[in-house]
């Protein structure tokens, strides 16, 4: 299958708008030609001067001269505006397929592509990838159809007065066009491709770090201390910096090129006239003078067409790299779970690209309605364990059933509406509190959301804000703190009211007043569901049914409270380790 260029894939986004494409490059060489007309007048009139000249009374056509060049220029700059309005339409709709399919497919991706992409460099991929297709449809490239139409229209006039101060002029422009080509070839797209990249590394890291600055200021640290964005930073300078030296010559070469044919034309007049100078000669030097300023501004068009051509490539190629993604498969003959149990046998799973497992042979079983806890050293693999069971990844072996049902057998909706999570970091949208809690049900009643927030332990929030449940979240100053946030989430998890619930550290951020609220609200929540909790304060977990202890990706140990405290064990050691850390107080100094 031939390979589509990368002009045949944005006309793919086009639709039915590709012919305003195609209209706006039409009228953007009609404007081109169009505006070399007034330059005929422009000689007409030097003509006629120089040919009364002393007695310029004599010229009777100056003025008709004018007009017409004055008219012409305007019909050039009208046919060109109704060009950009064409090629404006087009782009913004290409803009908007682009983003909207992306979009699209993203929501089709299993739910942790976020945490392997990053949500900085998504983001920059959806906006300033599909930002740079509209620059390069709306203005380049009917810039470019003119650009290329001009020197054609240029070549017949300049052969037409004089070919031979013609085709001197042109000697510049064809050393331009070499370096040009040269400065635009293979090397400097994968030049154009490592800026991009720097680029999507540093607006990662960046969003990482702002999310990582109340640890920052809380322990006195700087941006060094977040090595990774440092090094993303200095890999964009190092880039940025050899990149400019690349091109320096080269630039340089180009500007005096472009700019060096008032130079040739001089050199050529001196040697022309070596026997005197003609009326006819002297027209048609000026007419040259006047003229081929042009190809300097044609010749920069092109070369910036050819550099966003380089930009574009690249946005097209990333856009690709998220479209091509494959979302998990459905299955074609969806099965129902019978129950609310929850069962993992011999399950291992490692993460794109990862060196070791993240999970290796975990076997785990949940009764319906038990409600269990998961703990363990940071990187235990407790999230992704949760993760799993909601199919935020497939396992690369084993199997994860719910109700005795493969995951991969049960539809994504029906596994949604089965599975719900309260994460640590709960992001609410810039909307009402109303419209945030109904996501989890779009159909559910005002009383409806009125009760489960009154169950959530909203109603102190709610009282406080100046509109009630109608307050839109982050406009005039209304922002609420860590722990709000997490009562008005759990609202919306109890309003989906799904038979299975996972907590993963939902307390973590919570200060003691929120943290209080947050535990009356998941006692209200839990009733009759299975409940996973993933927790690092120990003493929420002392009433689980069943505790399960990770380690390097496996149950270590697995059993109730009081059973595992009476081990000399891993959980016997952290609930030790917890009780000294609880003990701690602030002692008064006394001078």
């Amino acid at each position: 299958m031939k390979k589509q260029s990368n002009l045949q894939k944005l006309m793919n986004y086009a639709g039915n708008y590709k012919i305003l494409t195609v209209s706006s490059w039409i009228l953007s060489v009609i404007s081109a030609l169009t505006a070399l007309v007034p330059f005929i007048f422009i000689w007409k009139i030097i003509k006629e001067v120089l040919d009364v000249a002393p007695d310029f009374g004599k010229a009777e056509n100056l003025v008709h001269n004018g007009w017409q060049a004055v008219c012409f220029a305007i019909l050039s700059m009208a046919i060109y505006l109704c060009g950009l309005l064409c090629s404006h339409i087009a782009a913004f709709r290409v803009q908007t397929n682009i983003r909207s399919w992306t979009l699209r497919h993203i929501i089709t991706l299993p739910m942790g592509f976020m945490d392997g992409v990053g949500s900085g460099k998504l983001r920059k991929t959806v906006d300033e990838s599909s930002a740079a297709t509209e620059t390069y449809l709306a203005h380049q490239l009917p810039d470019t159809a003119g650009a290329y139409a001009t020197p054609v229209g240029l070549l017949v006039l300049l052969v037409t007065f004089d070919w031979r101060l013609g085709l001197l002029s042109l000697i510049p422009v064809v050393l331009a066009f070499l370096i040009m080509s040269a400065m635009t070839g293979k090397r400097m797209q994968e030049k154009m491709k490592e800026y991009q990249n720097s680029l999507d590394s540093m607006s990662n890291e960046a969003v990482e770090y702002v999310r990582g600055i109340p640890v920052v200021k809380t322990f006195g640290q700087s941006v060094f201390s977040f090595k990774h964005f440092k090094a993303a930073i200095d890999n964009y300078e190092k880039w940025v910096i050899s990149y400019t030296k690349d091109l320096r010559m080269p630039m340089t070469i180009y500007t005096t090129a472009i700019n060096a044919v008032f130079a040739v034309l001089i050199a050529a007049a001196m040697f022309f006239t070596a026997d005197g100078v003609t009326n006819e000669f002297l027209l048609n030097l000026l007419f040259y003078i006047i003229i081929t300023p042009v190809i300097t501004v044609t010749l920069n068009k092109i070369m910036y067409s050819s550099e966003n051509k380089l930009i574009v490539a690249d946005a097209l190629t990333r856009i690709e790299s998220v479209l091509t993604m494959q979302p998990l498969p459905e299955p074609r003959s969806p099965k129902h779970p019978k129950d609310n149990s929850i069962t993992l046998s011999g399950v291992s799973f490692r993460y794109p690209e990862a060196k070791e497992n993240a999970l290796s042979d975990v076997d785990l079983q949940v009764k319906p309605g038990e409600h269990i806890a998961l703990v363990g050293a940071s990187g235990g693999g407790k999230t992704t364990l949760a993760s799993i069971i909601a199919r935020f990844w497939d396992v690369n072996s084993g199997e994860v059933k719910i109700g005795g049902v493969n995951v991969k057998d049960i539809s994504k909706e029906e596994l949604m509406n089965t599975v719900s999570f309260v994460f640590q970091d709960s992001k609410l949208l810039k909307t009402s509190i109303l419209e945030n809690v109904r996501m989890a049900k779009p159909g559910a009643t005002r009383k409806e959301v009125e009760r489960v927030l009154h169950d959530a332990q909203c109603d102190d929030i709610i009282e406080k804000l100046p509109n009630g449940i109608d307050t839109v979240i982050g406009t005039k100053g209304v922002y609420l703190s860590g722990g709000e946030q997490q009562r008005i989430s759990i609202a919306r998890v109890m309003l989906k009211n799904a038979p299975i619930l996972i907590l993963d550290e939902a307390t973590a951020f919570a200060d003691p007043d929120n943290e209080a609220k947050v535990q009356a609200a998941f006692s209200v929540l839990s009733k009759g569901k299975t409940v996973i909790m993933i927790a690092h304060r120990l003493s929420t977990v002392t009433t689980c049914d069943c505790i399960y202890v990770l380690d390097n990706g496996r149950i270590a140990e697995y059993g109730t409270h009081g059973a595992l405290t009476s081990q000399s064990g891993i959980y016997a050691h952290m609930w030790s380790e917890y009780g000294k850390t609880v003990k701690w107080k602030v002692g008064a100094v006394h001078a």
